[in-house]
């Protein structure tokens, strides 16, 4: 082979490789997936949900705590009700404030003598378990509230059907039994077995005030 031929078959050569290469690297580039693209917007929506802060809501029942007391005036007493509740007034000497689930009732009676926890226990736990469905749990003491010793009776027991859904509640009751000179003031303060309202009915009882 001539020297000029040997070097046409160099250049041919040379060609072929820089087109194999060319045709070789276009391929791995197309070959490759392209890097998968990050969305802020979508990691930020992720971390809020699952970060969230519940909602809060108070249980059924709850007394709110910025709830403001107006006087009552009755028949020698006073007492704080909470304001903006409906009061009805029924027969027998009984007033009654009512707001959703929660009732005060105020009933006033003449009495010859100062009722005891042998009284309330035998007399007024009879009459309640006729009157108050599925009644339980009742439980009578001496306790100190501002106008002095009280009689104290808590119990539970079913609430009347809600005439437009239906529903009956589970209530828990504390009754005051109030009396001086031939004059009984029972305090009855009802709401949920499971409202905290602990301080809104300590509120009302410490309230009573005979004048």
């Amino acid at each position: 082979m001539t020297a000029h031929a040997r070097a046409s078959a160099f250049v041919g050569l040379a060609l072929v490789a820089a087109v194999t290469a060319g045709c070789s690297g276009s391929g791995s580039s197309a070959s490759k997936s392209p890097p998968a693209s990050h969305s802020p917007s979508s990691s930020s929506a992720s971390g809020t949900q699952n970060n969230a802060a519940p909602t809060e809501s108070n249980p059924p029942g709850d007394i709110p705590d910025n709830q403001v007391y107006v006087p009552f005036q009755g028949t020698g007493f006073t007492l704080k009700v909470p304001e903006g509740w409906a009061r009805t007034q029924r027969d027998g000497g009984t007033t009654a404030f009512t707001d959703k689930l929660n009732t005060v009732r105020i009933q006033t009676a003449s009495a010859p003598t100062a009722p005891t926890v042998g009284d309330v226990t035998h007399t007024v736990v009879p009459q309640l378990r006729s009157q108050v469905p599925k009644f339980a749990a009742p439980r009578v003491s001496e306790v100190t509230r501002h106008a002095g010793r009280v009689v104290l009776l808590t119990y539970q027991g079913d609430s009347a059907k809600d005439p437009v859904t239906g529903k009956v509640v589970r209530d828990a009751f504390e009754r005051y039994a109030f009396y001086r000179s031939g004059h009984e003031v029972n305090l009855t303060l009802s709401g949920p077995v499971n409202a905290d309202n602990v301080d809104p009915w300590r509120t009302i009882s410490d309230s009573f005030a005979w004048r």
